[in-house]
């Protein structure tokens, strides 16, 4: 072999171990794969309403105190052919471990009787409010109440704390609804407008925000105006509007454009993109990303 071979053949073979002690970027976590998972229990399970899906799982921390409460809603592309509830359990019980209730909310969804609108949002309406009647038996401190939402979840969140700003017209409106003292959105979707127009067709296109809003006159306003946290600006109370850097179901653009606006209309917020991290990984505690999000929430509770 010539000497210019060897010096080629050693190249490569140093190319090689090269490669070999690269770190290799772990992929993504998808759904199933979290569901994959031995899954946690929650303390016990409540029917807020007298539907199938109309229930919550109420995950309690130990001790006697008044605990702080985070209310939490997942996601599913607002669509009851994906999974609901269960993708919750494993955030909830790490955030049971430190100190938190946790109000994990299902509600009827698209694809089953009364999901849309207004059932959707009467369900997430109802079922926040139902906390006054959790209360005092399981010491929960509705003056600490913070909602977390996931994807079609995190505009939810966004919603439950804005409702109190709904037109009386509005077929959502309700007097004296719970107060949410801050929302976290994991790839919310804040501005269903921009999403409907620009976002991926993950979730099945428009003709999913399309179905959730009605997308028929239904008063003087906009489609949008009572179930869009855009229209609804500004929420007034403090925001955390977190996304992955790698996300395909909802690109960080559009956290980024949502927390613009509420900034712009006065709101106090925090815009996070938490880099090496897609959809799902916000949701699994085991991730480095969702240790920030829970800083984040404790946070929350402490101001």
């Amino acid at each position: 072999m010539s000497p210019t071979r060897i010096v080629m053949s050693a190249a490569a073979l140093l190319a090689g171990f090269a490669c070999a002690l690269a770190p290799v970027a772990a992929a993504p976590i998808s759904y199933r794969g979290l569901l994959a998972r031995p899954r946690p229990t929650a303390t016990q399970r409540v029917h807020y309403g007298e539907a199938p899906s109309e229930f919550g799982d109420l995950w309690l921390p130990n001790g006697n105190e008044s605990h702080p409460v985070v209310v939490m809603l997942h996601g599913g592309c607002w669509r009851a052919d994906l999974p609901g509830i269960e993708l919750m359990a494993y955030a909830a019980e790490d955030l049971r471990q430190h100190g938190f209730a946790v109000w994990d909310i299902e509600y009827r969804r698209l694809g089953e009787p009364g999901g849309g609108y207004p059932g959707t949002f009467e369900d997430v309406a109802n079922a926040v409010d139902w906390l006054r009647k959790l209360a005092g038996a399981d010491r929960l401190n509705l003056a600490n109440v913070i909602a977390v939402g996931h994807s079609a979840g995190g505009h939810l969140a966004l919603w439950a704390a804005a409702r109190r700003r709904l037109p009386k017209a509005s077929a959502l409106y309700r007097d004296n609804p719970l107060p949410i003292k801050a929302v976290v959105s994991l790839a919310g979707v804040g501005d269903l407008s921009e999403y409907r127009a620009l976002g991926p067709p993950a979730c099945g296109g428009p003709r999913v925000i399309d179905f959730l809003d009605g997308a028929v006159s239904r008063g003087p306003w906009d489609v949008f105006t009572d179930t869009s946290p855009a229209e609804m600006l500004p929420i007034g109370v403090p925001q955390a509007i977190i996304s992955g850097e790698l996300d395909p179901i909802v690109p960080a653009p559009f956290g980024r454009a949502y927390a613009a606006k509420a900034k712009a209309a006065g709101d106090p917020v925090q815009e996070i993109t938490i880099a090496g991290a897609s959809h799902f990984e916000l949701i699994d505690p085991d991730s480095a990303a969702f240790k920030e999000i829970r800083s984040i929430i404790v946070q929350f509770k402490a101001r």
